[in-house]
């Protein structure tokens, strides 16, 4: 695999995922980034279907904060698998399928396809730049049913204010492998998304990008 994967994803262990929910929803977003993290939310919240997958899990914080009890099905991607335990752990109930993939592979899952996908800040750390992690969107594609809608939301490295402790820790992200954004703009992510999906809209906040697709 990739090294520069594998150090896109390394950095979540079990003790960094106890505080990022802190760290990265709580401060980074609301004081580096400039997204309140409530408005990633409320897009999930507004586009998430009861046939959803996750990619890029994290703590699975929008999870659980938006998905009822009764909600019919939810499936998990990531290629931490501190990830997928601590997720699929917080949302038992919703007994989440877990699959264990490098988006930038094809998934080849055997399984019913899905009606919404979500992907928020997973393509800031996939290394490339933003037209080779694009074909992210391809391999989601095809885990998608017609007529489903793919959202999320990243960190662009390039072309959006920063203060100087962003441009700080993206800077020091950036050479550690943690994030791969420095050169990733709004318009490589909208010309990423229309190869692949229809009624496209990207809204920029602050440093971070949301966006929303249509297959067709």
């Amino acid at each position: 695999m990739n090294k520069n994967v594998v150090a896109g994803q390394a950095i979540y262990s079990k003790k960094v995922l106890s505080i990022y929910d802190l760290w990265v929803l709580g401060f980074s977003n609301h004081l580096l980034w400039k997204c309140p993290t409530r408005l990633i939310s409320k897009q999930f919240a507004d586009l998430v279907t009861d046939n959803h997958l996750d990619v890029g899990v994290g703590t699975g914080y929008y999870l659980k904060k938006n998905l009822v009890a009764d909600h019919k099905r939810i499936a998990l991607i990531d290629l931490n698998e501190n990830s997928l335990e601590s997720t699929s752990k917080a949302i038992r109930l919703l007994n989440a399928e877990i699959y264990c993939r490098n988006v930038l592979e094809p998934l080849s899952l055997d399984c019913k396809k899905f009606d919404s996908v979500s992907i928020n800040y997973l393509l800031h750390c996939l290394p490339g730049s933003m037209s080779e992690k694009s074909i992210v969107f391809s391999h989601l594609k095809e885990v998608m049913s017609v007529g489903s809608v793919l959202f999320g939301s990243t960190i662009l490295g390039k072309g959006t204010a920063k203060n100087m402790f962003a441009q700080k820790l993206m800077s020091i992200y950036n050479k550690k492998g943690i994030f791969c954004n420095a050169q990733d703009e709004l318009s490589a992510l909208e010309d990423g998304l229309n190869k692949y999906f229809i009624n496209v809209n990207v809204t920029v906040v602050g440093c971070v990008a949301l966006f929303s697709a249509t297959k067709i």
